[in-house]
């Protein structure tokens, strides 16, 4: 079983908790007074969005990579309200995708790549390995 065959709700769920338990990965002051984007109205409504975020953009770096900041803003990015006038595309915020990719690499996770973007390192592709073992070994016995 790969990532793409594994319920991306789950997988994500786990795989926050198991990031929740590192020390390096955690939200600056700043990130609780912040949007993710300008195509946002309001902060998250999750206490715990930032692990959310970093468990979406492992997985992310994991599919896509080496995957650079500018697409990952994209994908993260929305359509942006302006009222009477039509919807734009707005990229995200790119602090905080750049922010938790740089916590990624402190933990191994996550490693630059010499001709641009990151890539996951062995320890994250097996951190995320086990995760899909332990999610396809609870579906069998469910």
């Amino acid at each position: 079983m790969t990532v793409r065959e594994v319920n991306p709700k789950v997988l994500l769920a786990r795989l926050k908790e198991e990031l929740k338990k590192l020390s390096e990965l955690q939200p600056p002051q700043w990130s609780h007074f912040t949007k993710t984007g300008a195509h946002k109205e309001r902060l998250p409504e999750q206490p715990d969005w930032w692990y959310a975020r970093a468990a979406s953009l492992l997985r992310r770096v994991y599919l896509d990579g080496p995957v650079g900041i500018s697409r990952l803003r994209s994908y993260y990015g929305g359509r942006q309200n302006r009222g009477q006038a039509p919807d734009h595309f707005r990229r995200a915020g790119g602090k905080i995708i750049r922010t938790i990719l740089q916590q990624l690499e402190q933990t191994g996770l996550v490693r630059k790549v010499e001709r641009g973007g990151r890539k996951v390192t062995p320890k994250g592709a097996a951190m995320l390995e086990n995760l899909i073992k332990q999610i396809k070994a609870g579906e069998k016995g469910a």
